[in-house]
């Protein structure tokens, strides 16, 4: 049994390192190999009823990127199996793509025998992605836990935001009416909360969080 691949890339030597590559595979038959996610989607609306088992793409692409190719090809039919192969390697990118179902994701600069062992795992129903690609994944999902884990008090913000705006403790005292020891506590509370280890760490914070 043959498998029906569609592969877009705008880098023309990729493209053609890959039909180079999956041609030579006696299982895989490339129906169409392209450099713009455009030119997907129209031949999938001329082609209805034609059995698709799995579209490989890259991210950067002009007129359609490969997020929004991904995102229109689960919109129209799920049963279209994605494998994402790019350079990227941006946690957000990569944290779209899973949530829109994307079935694999492997670097550019991987081995042509995991760029088949995807193919191939992706084919059987299963999903692939490179352990780099795992691990960015997991790291956002860590950091995003733990910022959702530190609250900050109204009262905590607004003596952060002075401390990164480089008032002193007596200004900051002064400006929110409280003794200059109450503002050491909230500094020194707050150093402890974050995890930071001086006024500088506060501040980073502070202009990481947009309090700045």
């Amino acid at each position: 049994m043959k498998y029906n691949l569609i592969i877009v890339d705008d880098h023309k030597m990729f493209l053609d390192g890959l039909v180079s590559i999956l041609t030579n595979q006696k299982e895989y038959n490339v129906l169409l190999a392209t450099k713009n996610g455009k030119q997907v989607i129209k031949f999938l609306e001329i082609n209805p009823d034609q059995n698709i088992d799995l579209i490989i793409t890259d991210i950067t692409m002009p007129e359609m990127d490969g997020i929004a190719l991904n995102q229109i090809i689960k919109g129209k039919n799920n049963t279209i199996k994605t494998l994402v192969v790019s350079m990227h390697n941006d946690p957000e990118m990569i944290d779209n793509l899973i949530e829109q179902d994307v079935d694999g994701y492997v670097p550019k600069n991987a081995e042509k025998e995991e760029l088949l062992k995807a193919i191939q795992v992706i084919i059987n129903g299963e999903k692939y992605f490179s352990n780099v690609i795992k691990d960015i994944y997991i790291k956002r999902k860590f950091s995003t836990r733990q910022k959702e884990e530190i609250k900050l008090t109204p009262r905590e913000i607004e003596v952060i935001t002075l401390i990164a705006e480089e008032f002193t403790t007596q200004e900051i005292a002064d400006k929110l009416f409280l003794s200059k020891h109450t503002i050491e506590s909230y500094r020194k509370n707050l150093i402890a909360k974050l995890g930071v280890r001086n006024l500088a760490g506060l501040t980073k914070y502070a202009l990481k969080m947009k309090y700045v």
